[in-house]
């Protein structure tokens, strides 16, 4: 549903209420969390509450209620996906917002779940080559990667395995790294747009979808705390949405189903709660474009390494031929 105001007498009001600031008249499009769409200009916004004006009517929206917040018909040039050239993710400005439960239908096959030895994480695919998005420290010291894709098919839901994985680059500052399903299948796999983590607003509607503690598929819903907060020297969207183990390197979406975020912390302990931090898109979107400066190098000592199950120990002289040998 989208209400498309006109403009009138109220499109040039400015208000004062009780003594707290005047704001001039802007022209927005809301996105409610049902999925309906109003547009008109702001008069006034508070923490709680946005008053719109439709033309006709004030309407009263609560913050609570409001999943997306944009400048009315503000254009934007898509970038489609490349093979080659200077980026390697794609933008979707004209991307309708969806309840969260159409959105999880939308995004949730380009959510891929991350195996290693040492343990597992999260994903996400972000073209038709096969890349995928994920955390540095999910793969840290590792050589042999496995990419896990949930697909629907026939009405359920197909599990697929590519053990064929490379690392194309990875950066430990900024704890993100990119990786390649090696199989010609991959090139059939979805994949998710690119969103601008700099026009997030404090209160707006965000979810996870990640692995965590190896439940895979998981969704978890939250709202923007903090849009730019301080963390070890870089910058982090802070959220509630639930980030526990095994989310770390999947992606934080919006209302149109755009990653604004790959989530990579938590703050944990007794008491402490909703504390969850992602690294915001537009970084991403540097190191996408600065990739060749991170590449990896598998002769760089620090790229980990691989070990060799040990050989079965031989026979001893003493060992009378009746005695099995030791099995590794």
């Amino acid at each position: 549903m989208i209400i498309n105001r006109t403009r009138g007498f109220w499109s040039a009001l400015i208000i004062s209420v009780a003594g707290t600031a005047v704001f001039a008249a802007e022209p927005v499009k809301v996105t409610l969390k049902n999925g309906a769409q109003v547009q008109g200009e702001i008069l006034r916004e508070r923490d709680d509450v946005v008053m719109l004006d439709l033309g006709f009517t004030i309407l009263n929206i609560p913050s609570a209620e409001i999943a997306l917040k944009e400048k009315a018909g503000e254009q934007k040039q898509a970038r489609a996906s490349k093979a080659e050239g200077e980026d390697m993710y794609f933008v979707e400005p004209g991307r309708e917002p969806l309840a969260m439960d159409k959105n999880v239908l939308r995004v949730g096959e380009a959510v891929v779940q991350i195996q290693t030895s040492s343990g597992l994480g999260s994903g996400f695919i972000i073209n038709k080559l096969g890349h995928v998005v994920t955390n540095q420290h999910v793969i840290a010291g590792e050589r042999e990667i496995s990419v896990v894709v949930y697909r629907m098919k026939n009405g359920g839901l197909e599990k697929q395995v590519f053990p064929k994985v490379k690392i194309i680059a990875m950066n430990g500052f900024l704890d993100l790294a990119i990786l390649q399903i090696d199989d010609p299948a991959a090139k059939k796999l979805p994949f998710v747009p690119l969103g601008d983590s700099d026009i997030l607003t404090q209160g707006q509607a965000v979810f996870a979808i990640g692995s965590p503690l190896g439940l895979e598929r998981s969704v978890s819903q939250g709202i923007v705390s903090v849009r730019a907060r301080e963390t070890r020297g870089a910058w982090s969207i802070q959220s509630t949405t639930q980030i526990n183990p095994g989310n770390s390197g999947g992606p934080l979406f919006n209302a149109r189903g755009e990653v604004v975020g790959v989530n990579n912390m938590k703050l944990a302990g007794v008491g402490v709660e909703g504390l969850g931090f992602s690294i915001p898109a537009n970084l991403l979107k540097l190191f996408l474009k600065n990739r060749d400066a991170f590449a990896f190098d598998p002769r760089n000592p620090n790229s980990g390494f691989r070990y060799l199950s040990p050989p079965a120990p031989a026979k001893t002289q003493s060992q009378s031929p009746a005695t099995p040998s030791l099995q590794p």
